[in-house]
């Protein structure tokens, strides 16, 4: 491409490139060599008019966004999950107090387990009071939901499951290896679970981009109220919401890294 002279004339090409065929120096501009017909690229630079002369355009990098996770193309409307686990629970204390019956005889885990292992699955399900049912809906509203709009309410429905029946499991295990007796109930691994969850899947996209943030200090805020609960909840188990935070937090590691791959 040739330049303007000072003297309003046109001048030589710039020649800085040089064919690797017949040697000759020629314009960075142009795909051919003019002299031997050697394809020197395969297209030619965009240019730009920088005062009096033209240059090569600088490529632009565009800001990479986040593909938020869908099910079946479309964003889940209402979190169904969350919900069937909230007014479940609700239903099963309203049902409990009324009746007047113990914690055990609504799903509560009684350790040494014995032959009733699907107590592992209704454990997350029963609350002592509605106290401890009002601070794991409230987790479970905040972070549930989140999952839910990513993964749908399927998968959100057995993390939820896993996460609480799992930590309910080894928190049964402990206890038995001490060789205590004790009543665990309650979904605070389910919460945590989902808050675990949560967490991994949103710092994978605001890793992806710049403009997603997340607030992780609430997240940190709420795992340790969802942890401390024991102190206040005898049916409450510590380890039962640590292993649940963890098999949530791994359930979402996994469901970023599968994202990430498509």
């Amino acid at each position: 491409m040739a330049e303007r002279d000072p003297e309003g004339g046109m001048a030589a090409p710039e020649l800085s490139v040089v064919c690797k065929n017949c040697g000759a120096e020629v314009s960075p501009y142009v795909t051919e060599c003019p002299y031997c017909g050697t394809r020197l690229r395969k297209r030619a630079p965009k240019l730009e008019r920088r005062g009096d002369a033209l240059e090569a355009a600088k490529k632009k990098t565009r800001r990479k966004r986040v593909r938020p996770f869908r099910r079946g193309g479309a964003a889940v409307q209402r979190p169904y999950a969350t919900l069937a686990a909230i007014l479940g629970s609700a239903a099963l204390l309203l049902v409990q107090k009324a009746g007047g019956d113990s914690l055990s005889t609504y799903g509560g885990l009684i350790v040494p387990i014995g032959d009733q292992w699907w107590r592992v699955l209704t454990a997350p399900f029963a609350y002592s009071d509605v106290g401890y049912l009002f601070v794991v809906a409230v987790g479970l509203a905040i972070f549930s939901t989140g999952l839910e709009r990513r993964l749908g309410s399927f998968p959100t429905a057995v993390l939820l499951l896993a996460s609480g029946a799992l930590g309910a499991l080894a928190a049964a295990g402990i206890a038995d290896a001490r060789g205590d007796f004790a009543v665990i109930a309650g979904g605070n691994g389910m919460a945590l679970g989902a808050a675990a969850a949560w967490f991994a899947i949103r710092r994978a996209e605001a890793h992806e981009a710049i403009e997603v943030e997340y607030d992780a200090v609430g997240v940190a805020v709420a795992a340790v109220v969802l942890l401390a609960l024991p102190a206040f909840v005898p049916s409450a188990d510590f380890f039962a919401g640590l292993i649940g935070g963890a098999v949530g937090g791994l359930a979402g590691l996994a469901a970023s890294a599968m994202r990430s791959s498509h």
